[in-house]
């Protein structure tokens, strides 16, 4: 097996010819057009979305997505908040930035990487970042500065607001789980404006006013819907649990050979507590939008959307009773399956839906060329500027990787496989064409071998497993290293009851 950034450049170069042929030369910015970067960033946000064909209202992102490109099959590279941040935000796969758990600096191990709004400030960009964009802590580092990198910005604001004054008020249908993974909620009587994800995005729309008359990159990181969810009784009121429905698709891979962290079925939730907290991150959800729609309506209003390029991404997915689960930090889709919509103006996409395989390292390199900046010669992504061009080009058949813990995993048009310590601990393989929930592992059918063998080529080399004991943080909510030792990478908070 080849190393991932390796083999990816392989993969890339032997692409281009066939890609050159189907789309015009991309637009890029010219020096004195400087287009603005709004970078938007949402906490645990699967696809289910109303733009991606779920019942959950997102108007705001929705609309979003008919003025932009929508990425229907877009994965981050390791599903769980610190890693997956630190990837994209420098364009670098786990295994090259060394980021895998919530506490290591983000240039522990290359102190010279370069930033996506650092390259912006370097080039004469003013960089703000409002609320969640590298690591913090939910809610125990809401309101501080978590694993951030100063150098990345001309202004950072942590706001922090009502939803962390009534944490004593949660309805906690997981009892003796810690509050930053328990499934909980509050349904809270105060507005948008005094919640932090209002904060944020009120303070990022005073960046944009501020700086509205020289190029920006301004980053708003909204909390929600990571747990707990609090949000305006409004937004509550939007759904009926009547018709929240719970996961009942028949679930036939057996647990061992789906993650290293493993929760026990449904955390001991009935059905109704069930329902009632998939209501709850619908609410977050749709409370998270309206923000999402303030900033975007200020662009309007302070004519900049001609302009200004907008990036939506959530870090990672998160299942909502998915084989059972309620966690991120597993392989299966609704965990690495992430939305991400991208508006650049003036792109022959827009309005459309890309049906293409995408990562979150692509992002740097897409932006870097929309902004006619000279992107790091490091990078592990792809520009995805044909795909805003033409979104179903053809030629688009690269594999994309995601990783957790002892577990790595590639993905293609039709195909998901997926090893477990090197295959020792298990492996899986899905078709999504026929399989789309993930429901049946195929991996060991005799009729698949080959198709078993081919995408098991694919895969990077195992790394070094990281076995030591842990401590709980309670400033991170989660487990981390203790000092001089390694984390056992992807234990989720909520594997963790704090004694």
């Amino acid at each position: 097996m080849k190393p991932l950034s390796n083999l990816f450049l392989l993969l890339s170069v032997a692409l281009l010819p066939s890609c050159a042929g189907t789309v015009e030369a991309p637009i890029v910015a010219q020096q004195s057009e400087r287009p603005n970067v709004l970078f938007i960033v949402s906490d645990d946000l699967n696809t289910r979305l109303g733009t991606y064909g779920a019942q959950v209202a997102t108007p705001n992102i929705d609309g979003l997505a008919n003025r932009g490109v929508r990425f229907d099959r877009a994965y981050t590279q390791y599903p769980w908040c610190g890693p997956s941040r630190a990837s994209f935000m420098t364009g670098l796969r786990p295994d090259t930035v060394g980021v895998f758990d919530l506490t290591t600096p983000l240039r522990a191990n290359h102190p010279d990487l370069v930033t996506i709004p650092e390259l912006f400030r370097q080039n004469g960009y003013f960089t703000g970042r409002v609320g969640k964009i590298f690591h913090q802590g939910v809610p125990g580092g809401i309101g501080k500065p978590g694993a951030d990198d100063p150098q990345s910005w001309d202004v950072a604001i942590d706001p922090a607001g009502h939803d962390i004054e009534v944490l004593d008020r949660l309805e906690n249908m997981t009892p003796g789980t810690h509050i930053g993974s328990a499934m909980a909620f509050y349904r809270d009587d105060a507005d948008d404006l005094l919640q932090t994800d209002g904060m944020v995005a009120s303070e990022a729309i005073r960046l944009m006013e501020e700086h509205r008359d020289e190029p920006f990159f301004i980053a708003a990181g909204f909390y929600r819907p990571h747990v707990p969810e609090v949000a305006p009784a409004p937004y509550f009121d939007l759904y009926d649990l009547d018709k929240v429905p719970a996961w009942s698709v028949e679930d036939q891979t057996p647990p061992l050979l789906a993650s290293t962290a493993w929760l026990p079925d449904d955390l001991g939730m009935t059905e109704m507590e069930q329902r009632r907290f998939i209501l709850s991150y619908y609410a977050a959800t749709s409370f998270m939008d309206a923000q999402v729609g303030r900033l975007l309506s200020a662009l309007e209003e302070k004519g900049l959307s001609d302009n200004t390029i907008v990036v939506f991404v959530s870090d990672h997915g998160f299942l909502l009773g998915e084989h059972d689960q309620w966690m991120k930090t597993v392989l299966w889709e609704p965990s690495a399956r992430v939305p991400l919509v991208i508006y650049a103006p003036k792109m022959g996409g827009n309005g459309s839906a890309s049906p293409r395989l995408v990562e979150l390292v692509d992002l740097f390199p897409t932006l870097a060329q929309l902004a006619g900046l000279q992107a790091p010669d490091t990078l592990e992504g792809r520009s995805l500027l044909p795909l805003l061009q033409q979104p179903a080009m053809d030629g688009w058949d690269r594999p994309v990787f995601t990783q957790i813990e002892g577990g790595r995993s590639v993905r293609t048009a039709r195909w998901h496989y997926a090893e477990f310590e090197a295959g020792r601990k298990g492996r899986q393989l899905f078709d999504h064409a026929a399989d789309p929930d993930e429901t049946r592992n195929l991996v060991d059918d005799p009729a698949y071998a080959e198709v078993v063998a081919r995408l098991s080529a694919l895969l990077p080399d195992e790394v070094e497993e990281r076995k030591a004991p842990l401590r709980y943080d309670p400033e991170n909510d989660c487990l981390v290293q203790p000092e001089g030792a390694s984390i056992t990478l992807g234990t989720p908070c909520s594997a963790y009851v704090d004694p």
